[in-house]
């Protein structure tokens, strides 16, 4: 048992996710504040005209797909990096880890 945490400990690999997800965490916790923004901005929007602005949706749906696969990759259902690492991809898909 101590052979293997030993064994896993010295993995770099483990390392650099480890490293990666903090990395993805501090862009997640900056995200979700712009995220807010995006909420005031779209409420203040649909007072003052009646409707939602279709640029600020548009974006806030980028934003919260980016969120979906910045937690994905941080509960490890996927080995894909997140934006700028990978393509920003506006789908709410990606390729999961079969069982």
């Amino acid at each position: 048992m101590d052979e293997q945490i030993n064994y896993n400990l010295k993995q770099l690999g483990a390392w650099k996710r480890i490293f990666f997800m903090l990395v993805f965490a501090a862009i997640g916790a900056l995200i979700r504040m712009i995220l807010w923004a995006v909420i005031i901005l779209q409420v203040a929007s649909t007072l003052l005209t009646g409707k939602a602005n279709q640029n600020i949706l548009s974006f806030g749906h980028s934003l919260s797909v980016y969120t979906y696969h910045i937690l994905l990759f941080l509960t490890y259902n996927t080995e894909t990096l997140p934006f700028p690492f990978s393509a920003w991809n506006l789908e709410a898909e990606l390729q999961l880890p079969e069982e």
